[in-house]
């Protein structure tokens, strides 16, 4: 049974309880990633796990590694040290490892980031338009070129024309065509990411599974699967709503060219939101507890 070490608020977990944490993050991890591996065999491609693979450089690997995060510490743990993201104290616990400069500048900007996400209004009427702008006017570039465009070159460029495009999002944004990028009612930039994300931004939802990752091993394991599913299901939508027909991988259009469309897209943005607020909201604590911890 873990106990609580009361002078350094630790839980301590028994060989029983962290071996069992691990084996269950495993499987857990197995299974989300288990039809990309089947795809990949057979050679197939996936606008969504591929890009979760590409655009989030983090391997399965990194998934499936299990840690507890700060605040835990292993009994009869010495079997961890073949993971370099564990270390052993002079009371024989293991540990994840202790931040040094760099580690603490990263994860203060994930937490301030994170943090003025939660406190800024999310803005929901942008309908996915960022992929749309992603091929204005050179629909022979574009990315996806397996895929063919659901209204052709043409009635892509009149979509972006006839509509406002409002996308805060840098990491989208640099992506725009250049003759889309003037059209944009903003022109989000990297330094300003902290002034510019909002919550309802389907891409910031995706972008807490990027976090989540670069926070480990300090944050559990756990956080990230659950930002992963989140992540997942972020990017489902994202491809439902853009230019591409997808429908012969399953991902149904979301024609948001239409006035249905658009509230179909504005309904599921809304949803991503809320399931991602709890998931921020638990980034963020625990962040805090990492930082608070380390200047100690």
């Amino acid at each position: 049974m873990s106990v609580s070490n009361t002078i350094t608020a630790e839980i301590i977990l028994t060989p029983e309880e962290w071996k069992e944490q691990r084996a269950s993050h495993e499987a857990r991890a197995d299974a989300l990633v288990k039809a990309r591996q089947q795809r990949a065999a057979r050679g197939e491609q996936d606008p969504v796990e591929d890009f979760l693979y590409t655009y989030y450089p983090f391997r399965l690997s990194a998934l499936r590694r299990w840690t507890p995060g700060v605040g835990f510490a292993c009994a009869e743990g010495d079997e961890l040290l073949t993971d370099a993201h564990f270390q052993k104290g002079t009371d024989g616990l293991v540990r994840v490892i202790s931040m040094n400069e760099g580690d603490v500048r990263r994860l203060t900007f994930i937490r301030d980031l994170s943090l003025a996400i939660t406190t800024r209004p999310p803005f929901f009427r942008c309908y996915g338009l960022h992929e749309w702008a992603m091929v204005y006017e050179q629909a022979d570039q574009r990315r996806h070129s397996q895929w063919p465009l659901r209204l052709g070159e043409q009635g892509t460029d009149e979509v972006v024309r006839s509509m406002p495009v409002c996308c805060t999002h840098y990491d989208a944004f640099r992506f725009f065509t250049p003759t889309a990028k003037p059209l944009n009612h903003s022109e989000p930039d990297l330094a300003g990411r902290i002034k510019n994300e909002q919550p309802g931004c389907v891409h910031v939802t995706m972008d807490l599974y990027k976090w989540t990752m670069k926070s480990l091993p300090w944050v559990s394991s756990d956080l990230a699967t659950e930002s992963y599913r989140l992540a997942h299901e972020a990017r489902s939508i994202d491809m439902r709503a853009s230019p591409y027909d997808f429908s012969a991988v399953g991902l149904e259009p979301i024609c948001i060219e239409t006035e249905a469309g658009r509230a179909e897209y504005e309904s599921a943005q809304r949803h991503l939101a809320k399931l991602a607020e709890p998931v921020r909201k638990r980034l963020v604590d625990v962040l805090n507890r990492v930082l608070t911890l380390n200047s100690r």
